[in-house]
């Protein structure tokens, strides 16, 4: 298992997080912000590391300690800070939903380095989860996110039509979406 370093990119650190937990059996999703940071190669950038899981507190803590990170909430919250990077590590609880889109661990992408294998969310799930978070609470930054995350990544547009359409989002409000999507 590698270390995490003082020089370790957003990348790496999730990748070795992402490694640790799956070599121990803890199916464990890339999501939010951070999700955003790899797709858009950090024109957003996020401080957290928000890994979507079922495990509980007291199994992931143990994984996060042998890499040097710190349990920093209060007893009932996962968040995990390493002294040495900038980055926080979250787990928001299971299932991975986005809006009412709910999505197997395994249906995610996996990204391949010298680190490990990092599980994350794929551009075009990332993309729901920002819409969803933007439709919720009409948050513009979200969206914006959404926008970028679409227009520096390939997305399943057919799939991503059908997530409107079943979030009860008009059609109007996807065209508008994708046309914006595709001029930045």
């Amino acid at each position: 298992m590698l270390e995490i370093e003082k020089e370790a990119s957003l990348v790496e650190v999730a990748t070795i997080v992402s490694d640790a937990l799956r070599s121990t059996g803890i199916a464990a999703t890339l999501s939010g912000g951070s999700a955003v940071s790899i797709y858009t190669n950090n024109e957003y950038q996020s401080k957290d590391l928000d890994f979507v899981t079922a495990a509980m507190l007291e199994d992931l803590a143990p994984i996060l300690n042998d890499l040097g990170f710190v349990h920093t909430g209060r007893s009932r919250l996962s968040q995990f800070e390493h002294p040495l990077v900038e980055w926080y590590v979250e787990f928001p609880a299971s299932p991975l939903t986005f809006g009412h889109l709910q999505v197997d661990h395994e249906d995610c992408a996996v990204i391949k380095s010298e680190a490990g294998e990092l599980r994350i969310v794929t551009p075009t799930q990332c993309v729901m989860d920002r819409l969803a978070a933007a439709f919720a609470w009409n948050d513009a930054q979200s969206r914006d996110q959404a926008v970028r995350v679409a227009a520096n990544q390939v997305l399943d547009w057919d799939a991503l039509r059908t997530w409107f359409a079943n979030e009860g989002i008009p059609d109007p409000e996807f065209e508008r979406f994708q046309s914006v999507s595709r001029s930045t």
